[in-house]
């Protein structure tokens, strides 16, 4: 059966390397910036940094626009709030399991 890759699958996907963390890192903390400057960062062939950039942006979180002879990207921070509300419930199962420990080792002299 062949599986069918979702938005939310390529965001996660896009968030697996650490490289293209440290890219929304960078556009969160400085805004929008050009490909240069955001390649400058990374020791990488210009192509393969410019592979995930693309992949950012199938994901949704980087947009692109072109300013003169310059592609400008930012931050799309909607799909990162999707990733935020499939992760909630996680958080509330271990809040939970922590604090049922918590209660045990309380008891324990």
């Amino acid at each position: 059966m062949p599986s069918v890759e979702t938005a939310g699958d390529r965001v996660f996907a896009a968030l697996a390397s650490p490289i293209r963390r440290r890219v929304l890192w960078m556009l969160r903390e400085q805004g929008p910036q050009p490909v240069a400057h955001l390649a400058g960062h990374f020791d990488m062939a210009r192509p393969s940094f410019s592979e995930h950039l693309r992949v950012l942006r199938d994901a949704g979180l980087v947009s692109e626009r072109k300013v003169g002879r310059n592609r400008l990207y930012r931050l799309e921070a909607v799909p990162l709030h999707d990733v935020q509300e499939w992760l909630t419930p996680f958080e509330r199962y271990w809040r939970e399991r922590l604090t049922g420990l918590r209660d045990v080792l309380d008891t324990m002299d």
